[in-house]
């Protein structure tokens, strides 16, 4: 595997320029493009220069056409409200695809979907191998442990991000779902303000802390009569989750149309 060439959209971003770096230290990857929203005050430099490192040559650009024209898989960890346009655009060109962008409705995970019939597409709220593991570890588990034991996830973030719960959290819920052969959206439960009440059998409850420059730590846990288990996932540095996408990437590249994630990747399936 050599001279993959790839493009980062949302380069100027925080994952962006950790992207932009890990593939400059990757020998079998080529950075050739680097896509922002035209409003973004880093188009036209260098992407190479924004992310703290040498000049790429590469030049953070909003052209659409030139990016996915010259590039062979697409790294995206941009904003929600661009996912649809850049997919879109992205199958025009028979890229490969690895989505980390999280917060995305019902209606953009069916375009998703449906694009995924002729391109490959690795979608995944965490490209982190770690949490990747947790999520195997915690479906596994709940498999296990019935409804006597009660499923709770909590995860803390920094100030800016802006969706709650973060995709993450909603993924390991999902897990405790699949676990447990429960409908996650019928279990549940995202608020508890005032007079609540008992706590109800089967529930799937989600909490949520903001603040600092927290990178991202999620826990399940999983309370039953007498004991506790713990699945707790750290992230100390964005460095994981890019090193994960190019993990991903290098997995993807030679895969036929569909739709994956970070669990086809790692064989945890």
């Amino acid at each position: 595997m050599s001279d993959i060439k790839v493009g980062i959209c949302g380069a100027a971003g925080r994952m962006g320029r950790t992207l932009v770096k890990e593939v400059a230290l990757d020998e079998t990857l080529q950075l050739t493009a680097a896509l922002e929203d035209s409003k973004h005050i880093d188009i036209g430099k260098d992407s190479g220069i924004i992310a703290g490192i040498e000049e790429s040559g590469v030049i953070i650009s909003n052209d659409q056409n030139n990016f996915f024209s010259t590039v062979d898989a697409v790294i995206d960890f941009s904003l929600a409200n661009t996912t649809i346009s850049n997919i879109k655009k992205a199958s025009e060109y028979s890229c490969c695809y690895v989505l980390g962008t999280t917060g995305l409705d019902a209606d953009t995970l069916n375009i998703i979907k449906k694009h995924s019939e002729n391109m490959a597409i690795i979608m995944s709220s965490n490209m982190s191998v770690g949490v990747n593991i947790a999520l195997y570890l915690t479906r596994r588990v709940a498999g296990m442990l019935d409804e006597e034991f009660d499923a709770e996830i909590h995860e803390i973030h920094h100030k800016e991000k802006v969706d709650s719960p973060s995709g993450t959290a909603i993924s390991l819920g999902k897990a405790v779902a699949e676990g447990r052969k429960v409908d996650l959206n019928q279990k549940s439960l995202f608020s508890r303000v005032g007079e609540v009440g008992e706590r109800k059998k089967g529930q799937i409850g989600f909490s949520v802390q903001r603040g600092g420059d927290v990178v991202g730590d999620h826990t399940v846990t999983f309370a039953g009569p007498g004991e506790r288990l713990e699945i707790t996932h750290k992230s100390a540095s964005r460095v994981i989750f890019a090193k994960g996408a190019i993990r991903g990437l290098k997995w993807l590249i030679s895969k036929p149309s569909g739709l994956y994630d970070m669990q086809d990747a790692l064989g945890l399936k």
